[in-house]
């Protein structure tokens, strides 16, 4: 009964065969890309885009989204070896189970509930705040004021039936509305170019300065790095885009839930990897060109910048204000997808967890009609629902980031791990350069995660250990694999 038994890759695979727990094989490499640009443009580009140029970075912002997304690239080639390699549900928490034994898989299973659980929900209150300032909704019924948020309640609700029915069909729904918002981010890039002042971009990168004290943070809200080594923070120069990159990395949150749907993929093995590598290259080359527009159109150092929308800030400084309303459009459609893809993954996670016993075997059972998890699907919806109704998600959000690097370093690690331990199985799509490659995954993860803040650390290993107790619990005792074992030694 070791906590670190490995379940392995063949066995995960036999189980997706399993009458009760068989889902719907209806995805291609198109419905995977377009989930990971679905989940990807969201609040990243219509928000971080000009509060860290402001803060951080000037026009340089650019680079930052560069250097973020090749960060990001990284662990892309991690899950895409994985995903092809062992095509199941679960994504990071099914390639720990393979290579670094159950326990660390668990623990990964509890993060991802973690990180897509509470990023939906802190997604949907922003979804509703943008609903309000488009349509002038009632502040009780939607937006920061709202309490229970019942805009915010309603989309995940309708969002949660639509997942039940079908993943083809949250595909479509989805390819729907990615086509909205990628049309306006073309708005943003096509309309904004006629607008761009060359001395708005000059300097390109301000000389590096001393932070402005009020924007540091002191005692548990500095960051890890500043507490550990006394780090003195500045801003512009190079410091100020790698310390931007760190922040709008965050905007790149999502490619890895592309990694969920692989049980449902016709073909993993061609099309997980074009999907995760083919969204994550879509949206970096989308980013980098609105920070360019936007910083174009509007001095990095004026304070309509750093703003809650400094999309439309920039276009009312150039007189097309009208214009602001369009991109509210796209923010919407945005965020509706977010939330939906977020959810769908989250529910892939725990299913997976059904069924191997670590959550009770019955979440599994899967719709004999639609091949969806409905149950799984319907409890999240649920719990997703109360946080984005109820709970004050401003600090929390900041857990989504932690719980996201956390996954990215297991998962780099894994790779090393499974080319050592099972050098014989089949990859369809193999990591070039490995060991490097992953290790500088890691480092590169390793190195954003201590520029958050020691609040959000404590936050992160609080829920760690409540899941850690739940393991114990109940998981380790109920183990499918556990107890097969148990039964062939007797």
């Amino acid at each position: 009964m070791s906590l670190f038994r490995t379940k392995t890759v063949e066995r995960s695979i036999a189980e997706t065969d399993e009458p009760d727990h068989r889902l719907k094989k209806d995805l291609s490499a198109w419905d995977l890309t377009v989930f990971g640009v679905g989940v990807m443009i969201g609040t990243g580009i219509f928000v971080l885009t000009g509060q860290e140029a402001h803060l951080n970075a000037g026009p340089a912002i650019v680079l930052s989204f560069v250097i973020a997304g090749v960060v990001c690239g990284l662990a892309a080639l991690c899950y895409a070896e994985f995903a092809s390699t062992v095509p199941v549900a679960g994504s990071a928490y099914t390639f720990s189970y393979a290579t670094l034994g159950e326990f660390i898989a668990w623990i990964i299973g509890w993060d991802l509930v973690l990180e897509l659980a509470l990023g939906a929900a802190v997604v949907s209150r922003g979804w509703s705040a943008y609903l309000q300032e488009l349509f002038d909704l009632p502040t009780w019924l939607a937006g920061g004021d709202a309490l229970p948020d019942i805009a915010a309640i309603a989309i995940v609700v309708g969002l949660t039936t639509l997942a039940v029915f079908g993943t083809k069909l949250s595909g479509r729904f989805t390819g729907v509305l990615v086509v909205v918002k990628v049309a306006v981010v073309l708005f943003v890039i096509v309309a904004g170019l006629f607008f761009v002042k060359a001395a708005n971009l000059t300097p390109f990168v301000p000389a590096s300065q001393p932070a402005d004290p009020k924007n540091v943070g002191s005692g548990l809200d500095s960051t890890l790095l500043q507490s550990i080594f006394g780090v003195e923070p500045t801003v512009f120069g190079i410091y100020g885009i790698i310390a931007a990159a760190s922040v709008v990395f965050f905007a790149f949150i999502g490619f890895d839930i592309v990694a969920t749907s692989a049980e449902e993929t016709k073909n993993p093995q061609r099309d997980m990897p074009r999907g995760i590598i083919g969204s994550l290259a879509i949206v970096t080359v989308l980013y980098a060109a609105v920070a360019f527009v936007v910083t174009g159109m509007l001095k990095y150092s004026d304070d309509r910048m750093n703003t809650g929308a400094p999309l439309a800030a920039a276009f009312s400084a150039n007189g097309l204000e009208w214009a602001s309303k369009i991109i509210s459009v796209g923010a919407v459609a945005g965020l509706t997808t977010v939330v939906l893809v977020l959810m769908l993954g989250q529910a892939r996670v725990l299913f997976a967890m059904a069924r191997d016993g670590l959550l009770p075997q019955g979440l599994a059972k899967v719709h004999p009609r639609f091949g969806t998890p409905y149950k799984i699907t319907i409890i999240t919806g649920a719990f997703v629902a109360v946080l984005a109704g109820f709970v004050p998600l401003d600090e929390l959000s900041k857990l989504v980031s932690i719980g996201t690097l956390f996954a990215f370093v297991v998962v780099s690690a894994g790779v090393i791990v499974l080319r050592r331990t099972r050098p014989e199985l089949d990859r369809a799509f193999r990591v070039p350069l490995v060991p490097l490659i992953p290790v500088l995954s890691i480092a590169a993860c390793l190195w954003l995660m201590v520029n958050l803040s020691v609040e959000t650390w404590l936050r992160f290993l609080v829920w760690m250990v409540l899941g850690i107790v739940l393991y114990f619990v109940y998981g380790r005792r109920h183990s499918r694999l556990g107890i097969d074992q148990a039964a062939g030694k007797a």
